[in-house]
């Protein structure tokens, strides 16, 4: 399969976008349905603070178009934790709560830790191994979250690639920033956001995010960006998933799909326009 690139949002149910992104009087039970028509993914927020319902997946699933892809943010109760590696049994909760339910809708699970979470090799080791490779029969891909600065070690890269898997790039002066690749996905959350710019950032940035974007789908890493290591040569393509999160959230889903507009002229494509959910 083609790498692909994919651009979205958290969640679809934010008050303020009522105002900026959805029209007039859209059913709340219409709101699923009408952004995932303008994005290619979206992350899950509710399920890192409880369980969902096979039921309320397989609503998901039925109420999105073809293509579109789910990232879920794994619950805090198995990573907002002292012993990382104690965590078995909420991790197998989650995954036997009906993530399967999804099916081809069913992207990368984020993996977040709590800030005061520090980097030790053999518990993070212990952690990952407790991460499962398939659900319902569908491979499952995971990117972790650190939110202590001790992350940004070679030590800690060094494993998470032994390991195979990703690490969110956070672009934030509020947590560490850091995007050495570690898995075969890229998996970026944005967060630079400005409520002062109708698109949520200048136009002027969105074609080198979208140069970014595609030197990791290539299978490169941009010059430019923040790094432990020196950057590795190039491998083979990778998928890509840009999550603009926090920052001016109102101005979110504009900065996505600009974002994805500007990727289509640079790929020379026809601009995206809304599917049919």
């Amino acid at each position: 399969m083609t790498a692909t690139i994919r651009v979205g949002i958290g969640g679809w149910v934010y008050e303020p976008w009522r105002e900026t992104f959805y029209p007039p009087g859209l059913p709340a039970a219409q709101a699923l349905p009408y952004a995932s028509a303008r994005l290619d993914t979206i992350e899950v927020n509710g399920t890192f603070y409880r369980l969902q319902r096979p039921s309320t997946f397989a609503a998901w699933r039925d109420e999105t178009p073809e293509g579109f892809v789910f990232a879920l943010k794994a619950p805090r109760f198995a990573t907002y934790r002292r012993a990382l590696a104690e965590a078995g049994e909420a991790i197998e909760r989650f995954v036997a709560s009906g993530i399967a339910e999804l099916g081809a809708k069913l992207g990368p699970v984020l993996w977040q830790f709590a800030p005061s979470k520090r980097f030790d090799a053999a518990e993070i080791e212990a952690f990952v191994r407790l991460l499962p490779r398939e659900a319902g029969g569908r491979p499952l891909r995971h990117a972790l979250e650190p939110r202590h600065d001790s992350f940004r070690s070679p030590e800690y890269v060094e494993l998470a690639r032994r390991l195979g898997v990703a690490t969110v790039f956070t672009d934030s002066d509020l947590h560490p920033s850091f995007a050495d690749p570690t898995g075969d996905f890229v998996y970026a959350r944005l967060m630079r956001t400005q409520s002062d710019e109708p698109l949520g950032l200048s136009p002027r940035v969105f074609p080198a995010l979208a140069a970014c974007a595609r030197d990791w789908r290539d299978g490169g890493e941009p010059e430019g960006l923040p790094r432990v290591l020196p950057p590795l040569p190039p491998g083979p393509p990778r998928d890509v998933f840009l999550f603009f999160i926090a920052g001016a959230k109102e101005r979110a889903p504009a900065a996505a799909m600009t974002l994805r507009r500007v990727l289509a002229e640079a790929e020379g494509e026809q601009p995206p326009s809304p599917q049919l959910a």
